[in-house]
This record gives structure tokens, C-alpha cells and sequence, in this order.
């Protein structure tokens, strides 16, 4: 290979890449994420009940970003966000919908006025 080729091929590489991004959304679990926890209810909050189906189920953690669901790599630093609005940093892979996760914070809710 020419220096040129090898340029060019380390050149698409970077550039295919996945950048990193922010998402904003709640942290659940992928049997509730959509319908609610109204039907399951395991406990008696959102959060007990999204651990609950995690612990008890099988259920993963989700991060619900209005009506997109994202898989989570990380499965332990949800646990202690579960029912909460936070936002991620991450990549994210579309094709499986799942956002490797770097660092994940809890979001203040606003106060209203």
C-alpha cells in the first residue's frame, strides 16, 4: 500500500467513528418502558418498580428519551438512577439502538414558576 492509501484509510476509519452525544430521558427498565409501570406496579414507585423488574424478571435498564427506548451498556450505574431524569454521555449505535454509556448524571427538575 502506498502512504496515500494508508491516509485514506485511517481518514474513513476516523470518520466513521461514532461521535459522542448527550440523551436525556428517564431511566426504567425494557418491560415497562413503553406502557407504564401502572401494570406491574412491584413496588410503590417507578423506581422500586423498575428495580423490582430488573432484579426479579430479567428486565434491563433503559434510558426512555420521549418515545425512544436506548438499550444501555452499562447495567449497574442505572440502579441507582432508576426512575429518575438524567442525561447520558455516550455513543450511540443505531442500528441496535444501544448507547455505550461513559457517564450518566441525575437532572434537576425545573422549578415552576
Amino acid at each position: 500500500m502506498t502512504r496515500t492509501s494508508i491516509l485514506l484509510l485511517a481518514l474513513a476509519t476516523l470518520s466513521a467513528a461514532p461521535s459522542t452525544q448527550t440523551f436525556s430521558g428517564t431511566i426504567t427498565d425494557d418491560m415497562c418502558a413503553t406502557a407504564g409501570h401502572a401494570s406491574m406496579r412491584m413496588g410503590p414507585t417507578d423506581a422500586d418498580c423498575t428495580r423490582a423488574c430488573v432484579a426479579s424478571h430479567g428486565a434491563a435498564y433503559v434510558l426512555l428519551a420521549g418515545k425512544n427506548v436506548y438499550a444501555l451498556t452499562d447495567q449497574k450505574k442505572p440502579e441507582g438512577f432508576a426512575g429518575q431524569q438524567v442525561k447520558v454521555v455516550g455513543t450511540l449505535d443505531p442500528r441496535t439502538r444501544t448507547i455505550r454509556v461513559q457517564s450518566m448524571t441525575a437532572v434537576q427538575p425545573r422549578a415552576s414558576r
